[in-house]
């Protein structure tokens, strides 16, 4: 198995040189955070089967999802899940951060087994950075480019996406150049193995047969997104026909998406924490299901 996903070389402090903004994991985000700009916007939801495949290409991040989670029967239960912890920690207050990332870490407290622990730093720098990476990737496709600085701002502010999950501050990379490095070490030691490839079958042939027009377009721009030995690792069927109507298709979004109301485009993370406000920082127990019925997440 490659194992190759250790963070940087060294403590965050030996790593802040050559300009990086200072990083401060602490800081309040405003209306001129980038975190909520891009975190705000419906847009970065068409990575969302990206970010997944990627975590997964992990395998202890697929072995943990395969034996604790359950994509087949309740993927919208899973989206949901996943959706409050990331608005919560992008959008919402301090209080709100700290009980969407409580209630995380318990459920990943019970995600353990045989080679992997869900609390591991590594898988936790990994799934950080899928979160990062897709939002920020997502959001230039759909709303155009960043200045260097924006994104660095970005990147700063995205590591509350891993210290909500219990990730030590000093394994965030410091600046865009210290997170190319670890992504692209990363992403040379990712595998897909069996377990990956299932939970992929699973996320975009979900039982629910209802939701077949909705994970047949994310499995299409997923396909768009990997590089191409992920997309052939995971089965997804590619050509130059594809690749020329993902990009006709990003070209129109484009085009129309800047010019929709911010009030439209934001409606999505909207709703979800109105309603993650309404049931006290996360979605009502069902009557009768007590931690003991039902399966771990892995967000």
């Amino acid at each position: 198995m490659k194992r190759a996903l250790s963070p940087r070389h060294g403590k965050a402090r030996h790593l802040r040189g050559g300009g990086a903004l200072p990083y401060d994991s602490n800081m309040d985000p405003s209306d001129e955070s980038m975190l909520r700009r891009t975190g705000g916007e419906a847009g970065i939801l068409a990575g969302a089967g990206y970010a997944v495949l990627l975590q997964i290409a992990h395998p202890d991040v697929a072995r943990g999802v395969a034996d604790h989670s359950d994509f087949a029967s309740r993927p919208l239960d899973r989206l949901r899940g996943t959706l409050y912890y990331v608005y919560g920690v992008s959008l919402g207050t301090d209080e709100e951060r700290a009980r969407v990332g409580a209630i995380v870490r318990a459920l990943h407290r019970k995600v353990r087994g045989p080679g992997y622990d869900a609390l591991d730093p590594e898988l936790l720098l990994w799934v950080a950075a899928t979160l990062y990476h897709s939002g920020a990737r997502l959001y230039e496709l759909v709303l155009g480019e960043r200045s260097e600085q924006e994104r660095e701002l970005l990147l700063r502010e995205s590591a509350r996406y891993g210290t909500s999950l219990g990730l030590p501050e000093e394994y965030w990379p410091a600046s865009l150049e210290e997170f190319e490095k670890y992504w692209e070490r990363a992403c040379a030691s990712l595998e897909v193995g069996p377990e990956a490839r299932a939970l992929a079958r699973d996320l975009f042939r979900p039982n629910n047969r209802l939701l077949w027009p909705l994970t047949t377009a994310q499995r299409f721009i997923s396909g768009g997104l990997l590089p191409p030995d992920l997309r052939e690792a995971f089965g997804i069927p590619w050509s130059p026909a594809h690749q020329r109507r993902f990009d006709r298709l990003f070209r129109m979004v484009g085009a129309v998406y800047p010019k929709l109301p911010r009030g439209v485009r934001t409606l999505p993370s909207t709703l979800y924490l109105r309603s993650m406000r309404r049931n006290g920082g996360w979605k009502k127990r069902r009557r009768g299901s007590g931690s003991a019925g039902r399966r771990s997440r892995v967000s």
